[in-house]
């Protein structure tokens, strides 16, 4: 049975944590920035946890 490889598109957006916790960039900070308040742009800053739903899925792409 071969090694089963990681998605290198999941890999380069998500980082785990030293305690296991997978974490990403928040969406919507590329493009469009003029028009948007200053608020927003800051509240898009940093760094999020993956909600649970979507936790199972990203493990099994991150290939643990």
């Amino acid at each position: 049975m071969p090694k089963m490889k990681s998605h290198s598109g999941t890999r380069k957006r998500v980082k785990t944590t030293g305690s296991g916790k997978l974490v990403r960039q928040k969406a919507g900070k590329r493009h469009h920035l003029e028009k948007k308040p200053s608020k927003v742009t800051r509240r898009m800053t940093g760094v999020t946890e993956i909600s649970a739903a979507d936790r199972k899925n990203v493990k099994r792409l991150l290939g643990k």
